[in-house]
């Protein structure tokens, strides 16, 4: 199944909401979803960093970079970790680097676009965040599903889930 998200609205129509962004496609992964985490970060990816070097369980990571260009928040190095440690997928509302390497890992990647400035490293950002991005809040313990029609977010998992 190529197009889960207009399956997925149509079945779940009133449980799933649309972000309204035209998100880019950088993973390797085109269809991914799972049970989000949240992370506010503003040029510092440090708290990206300890997050994809802890068990992922088949997460999402869900980065509002502010919608910023200017830094990379997510890049192969990163992303590699995220891989080893079960992360399914990264949406990050900003920046990636390495695009050319994060097409070929298996983990999905949505951001803004790219850059590739690397971050400063302050230690500084906001994990479980609630996160309001395109005006749609998302929370940690949400799910999240994703292909190349974009995200959509619910506060319960959907069977569609376990054919992913």
């Amino acid at each position: 199944m190529d197009d889960l998200l207009p399956d997925l609205c149509d079945e779940f129509e009133g449980t799933v909401t649309w972000v309204p962004i035209q998100w880019q496609d950088y993973g390797g992964k085109h269809i991914f979803s799972g049970k989000v985490e949240t992370l506010r970060c503003y040029e510092d990816n440090s708290m990206v960093r300890e997050l994809v070097a802890s068990p992922g369980e088949g997460r999402i990571l869900v980065i509002d970079g502010h919608g910023n260009l200017n830094r990379a928040l997510l890049g192969d190095l990163l992303a590699e970790k995220a891989v080893k440690n079960g992360w399914n997928g990264v949406v990050v509302y900003g920046a990636v680097r390495d695009a050319a390497a994060l097409s070929g890992m298996p983990l999905g990647v949505k951001a803004l676009g790219v850059c590739p400035i690397k971050t400063e490293k302050k230690g500084k950002g906001e994990i479980g965040a609630s996160l309001r991005i395109g005006g749609i809040l998302i929370e940690s313990g949400n799910y999240l599903y994703a292909d190349k029609n974009g995200v959509v977010v619910s506060e319960i998992p959907l069977k569609a889930v376990s054919s992913l």
